[in-house]
């Protein structure tokens, strides 16, 4: 096939040098104009630089954080329509399972990407004070008493703060959506519209500042008011949120919340905190712990970078139980090393103080296991721009699906940190290159574990809810099937005990 002949005209146009280099500087600079001001670039911008709220500056001490809650948000929070009921029956439990089945006909038909969709919908249950603000102020007016410890000698409220992501996640869910930042995420006032029910009650500080009986009592209140709830007998608790982030709370009654989600510091497989069958990777989320020091920021990993001079920091109690007993091998091993700082301390103002300073001034921070596999002190690593040296051999990590901790944190097993001279000589086989790579990386990732509110894209409370939705498809499988089988189970027996009944009721039969 021949092809087309070119007009003679273009043909003599396009031998002048002068207008050919015109029309390539013009299409040149048409092309530059358009890429600069095209929305496909204003996009890419809003993607790569993190939106911040404009006007709030997010605070992430949990202490002033929750003052500022109490003393403005608190009594200003607009009560929403809440559906729950206070006795249930059977009829409840049918009504709101076929609302939920014509809203999931409607996301399944509407929605291409459901059930992975996003944002993951939230019902916040709206529980008698006595679970949530009581609790709140019972912490705001009590957590200067320093004198108040555990019998370990932790200060209560230091422990109450360390694992206060119930607050975090809380305040964050109930916010004005025009106060949010968090997209992932939205609160519904419809149970029929929910992926997920978020029951807030403060599990921790009702077990630290309440009596025993009473925390019991409360516990026990709180468990019959949640396993009343239509949506909770539909999916059998599958479906429902409980913060259970201290290993000792809720332990009383937690039993029977086993198949709903737990957020937790850790899986603790030694079996020393959860019982078997009540904790999996499949179903509950694992949480950081709220840092005990400040976060070093760009300007203080750049000022702090020449005064990292002690090759190995570790300040805590050196005795511990369960998995923690390694500690006492590892201290008396490492105690008077060269470029070694071993301290014996506890979490007070004090020693929050001298585990700050100390981590700014040090390339590596050991981060044993404690009474539980995990340890707040990991945290404080990261947030220091302190390499951890992480050893404890059940560690479940916070976000591990999608945070790679290998890039900025060292895993020793047990059976290597007892050998002498072993962890000093692996350390020092690090390259220079290798520790600022993993500096560099602990700068990105610390953002994944200061809360804050408001909550911050890429923050914990953020991972949280991306993990969260990967968690649904799971969910609704096993609420339909539960379903099923109880359904079948008991229409079989209906017809039996009718069977039964006939047979007695004519002995010819």
């Amino acid at each position: 096939m021949r092809a087309k002949q070119m007009p003679s005209s273009i043909l003599t146009r396009s031998k002048s040098p002068v207008i050919l280099l015109f029309a390539v500087t013009i299409l040149a600079l048409s092309f530059f104009f358009f890429f600069l001001f095209s929305p496909s670039s204003t996009t890419t911008a809003a993607v790569t630089v993190p939106y911040r709220h404009p006007s709030v500056r997010p605070e992430t001490s949990f202490v002033a954080s929750l003052e500022h809650f109490l003393a403005h948000k608190a009594p200003k929070i607009p009560a929403s329509s809440d559906d729950t009921v206070g006795s249930v029956i059977d009829h409840d439990v049918r009504r709101l399972d076929e609302r939920k089945f014509v809203k999931e006909m409607e996301w399944l038909r509407g929605d291409p990407y459901y059930p992975m969709s996003m944002p993951v919908r939230v019902y916040v249950y709206e529980m008698p004070s006595k679970f949530t603000y009581d609790l709140l102020w019972l912490f705001r007016k009590t957590y200067r008493e320093t004198s108040n410890l555990t019998s370990n000698g932790s200060p209560v409220h230091r422990l109450i703060e360390q694992h206060s992501i119930d607050y975090w996640l809380w305040a964050d869910l109930i916010a004005p959506e025009s106060e949010r930042l968090l997209k992932n995420v939205v609160r519904v006032v419809k149970q029929e519209e929910a992926d997920l029910f978020y029951v807030p009650f403060f599990t921790t500080i009702s077990f630290f500042l309440l009596e025993k009986q009473q925390c019991k009592a409360l516990y026990r209140e709180a468990l019959k008011w949640v396993t009343d709830q239509p949506a909770w007998k539909r999916s059998e608790g599958r479906d429902h949120i409980f913060p259970i982030h201290h290993p000792w709370s809720f332990k009383s009654v937690r039993r029977y919340v086993k198949n709903a989600i737990w957020l937790l510091p850790d899986m603790d497989s030694t079996g020393n905190w959860y019982k078997p069958g009540q904790v999996s990777l499949e179903k509950d989320l694992i949480l950081p712990y709220v840092p005990n020091v400040d976060l070093c920021d760009a300007k203080c990993l750049l000022e702090s970078e020449s005064k990292r001079t002690t090759l190995l920091f570790f300040r805590g109690r050196l005795k511990r139980n369960a998995g923690g007993k390694i500690r006492a091998k590892i201290g008396a091993e490492l105690t008077g090393a060269k470029d070694v700082v071993i301290e014996e301390g506890t979490a007070g103002e004090g020693g929050k103080a001298a585990a700050q300073k100390g981590m700014r001034r040090s390339i590596f921070c050991l981060s044993p296991a404690g009474d539980t596999p995990s340890s707040a002190r990991l945290f404080d690593a990261i947030v220091s721009g302190c390499i951890p040296v992480i050893i404890s051999d059940e560690l479940e990590l916070p976000f591990e699906g999608i945070l790679d901790y290998r890039k900025m944190a060292v895993f020793i097993s047990s059976t290597d940190a007892v050998q002498p001279g072993w962890i000093l000589r692996y350390l020092k086989s690090i390259s220079s290159t290798q520790i600022r790579e993993m500096r560099r990386n602990l700068a990105e990732y610390s953002r994944h574990f200061v809360y804050s509110n408001p909550a911050q894209p890429l923050g914990p409370e953020d991972l949280v809810w991306r993990m969260m939705a990967g968690k649904l498809v799971n969910i609704k499988l096993h609420t339909r099937r539960s379903q099923r089988v109880v359904k079948e189970s008991r229409s079989v027996c209906t017809c039996d005990c009718r069977r039964s009944n006939s047979t007695h009721s004519n002995p010819i039969n």
